[in-house]
């Protein structure tokens, strides 16, 4: 494993997608950070943004266990992780697993289901685990949540709990397309109305789950250097000073950022990780993980613009 091995993957990796996503490359960029460094995304965008078409080509470009969840106001925290059922032939409860047992796990509209649901994914996002009447099992090592979400002004969504929130490396905004690439969309997919089959794009697996893990240990040895270390602590900390920010963001943000770094150093071919790096994922890393204050929200303010102040006003290494 080297750094051209990891660019000549994410290389293939973004041409498989385009074969049935047209844009969307900053969206598709972190969702590879995101994979290469065991993260988890939320894209967040209007319907009929291709955040769901997006995600399913992303896990049809890889050769991992994929499932889905909708989620929707009834659905049930044993819909998600699963439950025992007994079974009477044999006089014993039977685990049946729930969707969580995969590798790629497509969690669309997330938003749409109440709280008490959106918690059964805390434990396995972040412990690779689920615990079902008291006992503990284990998850795919390489399992990964796409969770999309609709703005939490739109009816029918419940606001994802900050807890689960932070579980999440990057919240990602899901923009309209450009003139020319709603143009390309519409020459391309104009002649449906339902969503794309995969089939009949013949897209091609390019990884499986032991060349995935190699390239995750691969980037693990990716130079940090103290002062990029000393950077990123000073950015995430300057986040709960801010008079604007009612809740900066948490110490496992910090940890997140540079191992996403590191991602971001190895896609670029280098051996090490430079400010710019961390400039270019601030923004996804943090805008879910701070809470705007309520004058600030009153003068008008968003949290992008308020961490952009901050990306300007921490000194970075040179």
């Amino acid at each position: 494993m080297d750094l051209n091995t990891v660019r000549a993957l994410g290389d293939r990796l973004r041409e498989e997608v385009h074969r049935v996503v047209v844009g969307q490359d900053a969206t598709f960029d972190l969702m590879l950070v995101s994979l290469l460094c065991e993260g988890h995304v939320l894209l967040e965008g209007v319907p009929g943004t291709a955040k769901t078409l997006l995600a399913r080509s992303f896990a049809a470009s890889l050769s991992l266990a994929f499932n889905r969840i909708q989620f929707t106001p009834d659905l049930m925290p044993g819909d998600v992780i699963g439950t025992n059922l007994f079974n009477f032939q044999t006089n014993q409860f039977v685990l049946t697993q729930g969707p969580v047992f995969t590798d790629l796990l497509l969690a669309d509209e997330i938003n749409r289901t109440p709280p008490k649901t959106q918690a059964a994914l805390l434990q396995a996002m972040q412990e690779r685990s689920v615990s079902i009447d008291g006992k503990t099992y284990p998850l795919s090592p390489t399992f990964m949540v796409i969770a999309t979400q609709n703005p939490i002004e739109q009816e029918g969504t419940y606001p994802l709990p900050e807890a689960q929130l932070d579980r999440f490396l990057f919240k990602v905004l899901v923009s309209y397309p450009s003139r020319d690439e709603e143009r390309a969309i519409v020459a391309r997919h104009g002649h449906r109305t339902a969503m794309p089959r995969l089939e009949e794009f013949q897209m091609r697996p390019v990884i499986d789950r032991g060349g995935l893990v190699q390239v995750r240990q691969f980037i693990q040895g990716i130079t940090l250097r103290e002062e990029i270390v000393d950077y990123i602590v000073d950015l995430v900390r300057a986040t709960r000073e801010r008079p604007a920010l009612l809740h900066g963001a948490s110490p496992r943000c910090a940890t997140m950022l540079a191992t996403a770094a590191r991602a971001h150093a190895a896609l670029a071919g280098r051996e090490y990780v430079i400010p710019d790096d961390v400039k270019s994922l601030a923004l996804p890393a943090l805008r879910h993980r701070v809470v705007l204050a309520p004058g600030a929200e009153i003068e008008g303010m968003t949290t992008d613009a308020v961490i952009r102040q901050l990306l300007e006003q921490v000194p970075a290494p040179r």
